[in-house]
């Protein structure tokens, strides 16, 4: 990402972060797209809007990393938080990257390992929503109100560790709202949706704190902060709304099943009548 020293359109150096978080995220779509399309060559089905799904969130992360973005530098920062804290996340998620991989591996030790590890109790530790959202949403808060944010424009590693954290942290807190792949426990639907909403006021409240003062320690353009700050607010919006959306097709789908199901029940025993 831009560096917020870095004067309005101009390309900063990507750093260690940059170039290595857009080599993984390549490397990942490549290794995706191999594994379903030996998925389907054996005669699996799986969905190509997977496929795309991944490969957009991919791209988005790479873009990111090593990509012009639009704006001043704290607007473009903020726009490359967007990507790869909230979109980039929801879009890998959805692509179900645990199933596929449990799919097209064989019955072997690193099959089990994988699905053992899925299943352990530290995993399902991490994935409890208000837990994800604490890592996810308090990392922000940590980075944006105290002077962390100030310190990353002039230590590289830090730099790279606190971007890196963003990306783990939303990806870990899409996929405990979601829970698309398999884990040991599905928490409740409501729970997630109460997490999601929770998560999502704490992020705007944090986005209107920004607008009205910057982190401490910098000092920003006050038009860039305030379109910076915009973009938090409005871009959260919109993808926690998708997020939403994801949900209420997961309860419209496992509604629709158990309907299913006990129409089929009740209608048994008049066939065998």
């Amino acid at each position: 990402m831009r560096f917020a020293h870095a004067h309005p359109g101009a390309a900063a150096d990507p750093g260690l972060w940059g170039w290595s978080s857009s080599v993984g995220a390549l490397l990942a779509v490549t290794a995706y797209v191999l594994a379903s399309g030996r998925l389907r060559r054996r005669g699996d089905d799986w969905s190509r809007w997977r496929v795309v799904s991944f490969g957009a969130g991919g791209a988005g992360v790479a873009w990111a990393g090593v990509g012009p973005l639009p704006g001043g530098p704290f607007t473009a920062h903020m726009s490359g938080h967007l990507i790869v804290g909230m979109a980039a996340p929801l879009l890998l998620v959805l692509a179900r990257p645990l199933t596929l991989t449990l799919r097209v591996l064989p019955p072997c030790a690193a099959r089990w390992r994988l699905l053992a590890l899925a299943h352990s109790r530290p995993v399902r530790l991490l994935t409890f929503p208000p837990l994800a959202a604490l890592l996810d949403v308090g990392g922000l808060w940590l980075l944006y109100r105290t002077e962390l944010y100030e310190a990353t424009q002039h230590h590289p590693l830090l730099h790279a560790a606190v971007h890196t954290h963003v990306l783990a942290a939303g990806l870990l807190f899409t996929f405990a709202v979601c829970q698309v792949d398999p884990v040991r426990r599905r928490w409740p639907l409501s729970l997630r949706a109460a997490t999601l909403l929770a998560a999502g006021v704490a992020h705007a409240v944090l986005a209107k704190s920004l607008y009205a003062a910057p982190p401490p320690g910098t000092s920003l353009v006050a038009g860039d902060l305030h379109v910076g700050a915009q973009v938090m607010y409005y871009g959260g919006d919109l993808v926690e709304a998708a997020i939403g959306t994801a949900l209420a097709a997961a309860w419209y789908r496992a509604t629709g099943r158990a309907w299913t199901r006990r129409r089929l029940r009740s209608a048994a025993p008049v066939l065998e009548g």
